[in-house]
């Protein structure tokens, strides 16, 4: 019977943690995380500076293998796979998994070209197939209005939002099916923010999306789940109405109402 009840876990949520502890070195990050991620859901990763939240969402795409001298126990699974099994192809799990960090990062490149350079890599090269894909991930990320006419410009040549939105083009492109944001509006001016929200709201339709933030109005915004970090522990997690109107936790009470952070 228990065997049944983590099958059928494992069936019904997009992501699944347990018993997830971090390490760099011999400095332990996370501590023990065990959280629910839910499909076609935004999951916010809420905590002041250090707890951990940038950790924790690069677990889910195995992002933190590139840093030398770390290590994870625990295990992740997406669609009932571990994601941290022998043998497991990490680039095509990042495929699947994409990613938008905290700055924008546009190649020196293209417009066309960045949006297309992930297709390219992995295998396409039909011209007629790319244009499809580039316009079609610029209108997910909600910029085709505003690039088609130059789509070779120069991506430095947009301003702070455009640039931020066409990298999440470039992450829509491989047709992923889960997208982390890691701050993903830090850096950016009022209006930029909003268009990026609306764009999370938007893309939720398609995508399960775990985004980290510092802007406790925005995880209240955009998000379904909200989980708090504190000093590499999951406080708690659940339903972001709740987190912020009646938490379990003093801890999270006095994090969502401001009291420290």
């Amino acid at each position: 019977m228990v065997a049944e009840n983590a099958t059928s876990q494992l069936a019904s949520v997009k992501v699944l943690v347990r018993n997830l502890s971090f390490y760099y070195g011999r400095v332990q990050a996370l501590f023990d995380v065990s959280v629910d991620v839910q499909p076609r859901q935004v999951t916010a990763l809420i905590g002041p500076s250090g707890c951990g939240k940038s950790t924790f969402l690069r677990t889910l795409n195995r992002m933190n293998d590139i840093i030398d001298g770390t290590r994870l126990d625990g295990t992740v699974h997406i669609d009932g796979k571990d994601i941290y099994a022998p043998g497991v192809d990490v680039v095509a799990l990042r495929k699947r998994v994409g990613m938008v960090f905290q700055k924008s990062n546009p190649f020196p490149k293209s417009v066309f070209e960045n949006v297309a350079y992930g297709p390219r890599i992995s295998g396409i090269r039909e011209r007629d197939r790319l244009s499809e894909i580039v316009e079609r991930s610029l209108i997910r990320a909600g910029l085709w209005e505003e690039v088609k006419d130059r789509l070779d410009h120069n991506a430095f040549d947009l301003s702070g939002g455009q640039q931020q939105r066409l990298c999440i083009a470039r992450a829509l492109a491989v047709d992923p099916d889960i997208l982390l944001m890691d701050e993903p509006a830090s850096a950016l001016d009022p209006h930029s923010t909003a268009r990026i929200e609306d764009l999370i709201a938007e893309l939720r339709r398609t995508y399960t999306i775990v985004i980290v933030t510092h802007n406790m109005q925005q995880a209240a915004r955009v998000s379904n789940f909200t989980a708090f970090f504190y000093e590499g522990k999951l406080i708690e997690t659940g339903p972001t109405e709740k987190i912020f109107t009646k938490p379990d936790r003093k801890r999270t009470e006095d994090y969502v109402t401001g009291r420290f952070g």
